[in-house]
């Protein structure tokens, strides 16, 4: 069974695979072909629950998915998501929040999208024992002072901040660090600062591990951002099943005999 220890100490070794998953089927086939850790993330919202941004997430709609997700998974580190405004307000309600996922949904670790105001969070978090998957670069709960979804740390002084940033939640007990959407070069020189594993999304080849959104590598949405890869269609073949299913009953080939079952007792009830 994968450990936050097993990952800290992965930093400049063996790559690291992270993928999400959101209900316990998609868990299962992840933790079966041995995927590294399972994020439960809050791009649940656009994923799976049909939201435009991750925004409406609730801590409820996470804790459910994770406690389905743990279900399912016996190896990997199942890490939640910590929605919007679940932590960073107030420093007990943030603690509680992250507390409850480990105590009633089985999660392993949380994850925070980072920034100034969740150092010291991290620090305390990880003082009672709830481990921190940090969070910088593109930080989409950030999306409306952010201005959308662009890529992050492209000017020296954006460039250094992330750094700094990165130093510091290091420093105040996180066990690895999520870089999203940030220059490859930089990627690199953040990875080679930290003695924590770095875990890219569209953050080029050179951390230490490399994360992706499932709905994305199954090829279940029309669109897919441009740093990911869709290695299947999955949406092209349930278009395909649906329609057979649908034309199937229209046209009564199913069910066919093999799909049903009759017994004598009851052919004279009517």
């Amino acid at each position: 069974m994968v450990t936050t220890r097993d990952i800290r100490e992965r930093a400049g070794d063996e790559p690291i695979t992270m993928l999400t998953a959101y209900d316990a089927p998609t868990a299962a086939v992840v933790d079966e072909v041995g995927v590294d850790v399972i994020l439960v993330g809050d791009s649940m919202g656009n994923a799976v629950l049909g939201y435009d941004s991750t925004l409406p997430v609730t801590v409820e709609e996470v804790r459910s998915r994770t406690a389905a997700v743990a279900r399912a998974t016996d190896d990997a580190l199942v890490v939640a998501d910590m929605p919007f405004l679940s932590f960073g307000v107030d420093e007990a309600d943030s603690i509680e929040q992250a507390g409850r996922m480990l105590k009633e949904a089985d999660a392993d670790a949380v994850k925070l999208e980072s920034g100034p105001h969740t150092v010291d969070l991290t620090r305390r978090l990880t003082e009672l024992g709830i481990p921190v998957m940090a969070h910088l670069g593109l930080t989409p709960q950030h999306v409306n002072q952010l201005g959308g979804y662009q890529r992050q740390g492209t000017d020296a002084e954006a460039a250094e901040r992330m750094l700094e940033l990165a130093r510091e939640h290091e420093e105040a007990g996180a066990f690895a660090l999520v870089l999203e959407h940030v220059p490859a070069n930089l990627a690199e020189q953040v990875t080679a600062a930290l003695d924590i594993p770095t875990i890219g999304i569209g953050a080029g080849p050179d951390t230490d591990g490399q994360v992706l959104v499932i709905t994305d590598v199954l090829g279940l949405d029309e669109w897919s951002p441009p740093f990911s890869k869709q290695y299947a269609d999955l949406r092209g073949e349930m278009t395909e099943a649906v329609s057979a299913f649908k034309r199937e009953v229209e046209e009564g080939e199913f069910p066919a005999e093999e799909h049903s079952h009759e017994v004598d007792d009851v052919d004279d009830v009517y």
